[in-house]
């Protein structure tokens, strides 16, 4: 039976009883100048710090420094707690907003301090964000680009289907939904056809988004050597967010061997700004599309006895400076082949120390029918074939154009459950050379209409 609040909560809102995110909020319309720790409910901010200091969290065991951990400008302190930790506190927000549960509710003052309407808040990223790795996970995306580039007989790696394939990325460049991002310029193969006549300099043409979700790492960091167990993986997934892990295509074909992709992909990396836990999206566990791992069998040290993933509903959007918008793909988190268990025990297999903080990709994820291409190197089949967008102008696309603004959602809905969202994964191209001051994201959290 689907619990109800004291609060009024849309049943079209990304955060009902069931989600409760975890984001950075700062509103000084509401005298609240510093960003501090939050989650959200409805329509409204939840400020965990003016919580904390009324004594809503006291008891929670391995939290005696709640007040501390929830007055930080970001969530590091707070996912560095053991995952017992997250889901107390999780479970008293659940409890504090039930329809019977008179503590906020009958309490105006403290209600109207804990409370902040998100239309009144700026978002800022949730965390430091030390280290950043970005994989390639989708059994659907690597063999379409396989195919492309290699032919359907060699359309896989050989390690592809042994290990879960990842690079480096910059967390430097991972900037929160709202923030615009500067096409990028670089070295371009100057003949398609003939690599040996070398380059040119110049604006990337081919611009692409690129369909994830990442998770944030938490829990106790290991001292370096020590690996993350199977068993131990869940308790190091903080939690979840949207992410568009930008592409310059053009600039990655000339640069990418032998040691991958490096320019190509370290100018912008845009995530959503709430992060989603895990047992929020306990309710959508479902089977990955592979159904299993069995040809051939991960290595020991990688197989997942619970292999799955989440039915996670995920769209694109692109909308252009003439203003038509239209849906270009439709694909679900189930489409990866290594989940994110595997991804961080592969990351730290090697003694690798993961931080609170330390944000992962999934790479792009791309489903098996044409709705559900991950990127527009698929959708557009690496520029053979035209992308319809429709409007009056009947506009179509193969790769981005500078005023494009390219809006990622996620949803899980399902009957008897609370909807679960993430906010909106927003940015928009503006063209080479534009000047850009990296900021908080306003009004991010909406979904675009």
């Amino acid at each position: 039976m689907l619990s109800t609040s004291w609060l009024e909560i849309s049943e079209e809102s990304d955060f009902s009883l069931q989600n409760f995110p975890f984001g950075v909020i700062s509103s000084p319309a509401a005298g609240k100048h510093q960003p501090r720790c939050s989650s959200a409910l409805g329509d409204y901010s939840i400020d965990l710090s003016d919580l904390a200091n009324a004594g809503v969290f006291d008891g929670i065991e391995d939290f005696l420094d709640v007040r501390s951990v929830f007055a930080q400008k970001s969530l590091n302190e707070f996912m560095s707690k053991p995952a017992n930790t997250w889901k107390e506190v999780r479970c008293r927000l659940q409890d504090l907003f039930q329809e019977k549960n008179a503590i906020i509710r009958d309490n105006p003052r403290l209600r109207d301090k804990v409370l902040t309407p998100l239309i009144d808040c700026i978002m800022h990223l949730p965390a430091e964000i030390g280290d950043y790795t970005d994989f390639y996970s989708s059994r659907e995306h690597a063999t379409n680009v396989g195919i492309m580039f290699r032919g359907k007989e060699n359309a896989l790696q050989p390690n592809w289907l042994h290990l879960p394939v990842g690079y480096h990325g910059r967390a430097s460049s991972v900037f929160l939904s709202g923030t615009d991002i500067v096409r990028p310029s670089g070295q371009l193969q100057k003949n398609a056809k003939d690599p040996s006549l070398g380059s040119v300099y110049g604006p990337c043409k081919l611009l692409d988004f690129e369909l994830e979700v990442a998770f944030f790492v938490g829990g106790k960091s290991l001292p370096p050597g020590q690996a993350i167990s199977m068993d131990e993986a869940h308790e190091h997934i903080f939690g979840y967010c949207l992410m568009n892990d930008w592409s310059a295509r053009d600039i990655q074909k000339w640069e990418y061997v032998p040691l991958g992709p490096f320019g190509s992909k370290n100018f912008a990396t845009t995530i959503s700004p709430w992060i989603v836990s895990p047992l929020a999206l306990e309710p959508f566990k479902c089977p990955t599309s592979a159904k299993e791992q069995s040809d051939p069998e991960p290595l020991e040290y990688l197989r997942d006895p619970d292999y799955s993933s989440y039915d996670i509903l995920l769209a694109v959007d692109i909308q252009t400076k003439n203003g038509t918008r239209a849906t270009v793909t439709k694909s679900n988190f189930a489409n990866l082949y290594w989940t994110p268990r595997q991804q961080l025990v592969h990351h730290s297999i090697t003694g690798c120390c993961m931080r609170p903080g330390d944000l992962l990709g999934s790479g792009t994820i791309s489903g098996s029918t044409d709705e559900s291409l991950g990127s527009m190197l698929e959708l557009s089949w690496k520029g053979e074939r035209e992308v319809k967008l429709g409007g009056d102008n009947c506009e179509t696309r193969k790769f981005l154009q500078d005023g494009d603004t390219v809006i990622i959602s996620g949803i899980g809905s399902k009957d008897g459950v609370g909807r679960v969202g993430f906010g909106a994964c927003v940015g928009k191209v503006l063209e080479q050379g534009s000047k850009v001051a990296p900021g908080p994201g306003r009004g991010s959290w909406v979904k675009m209409e």
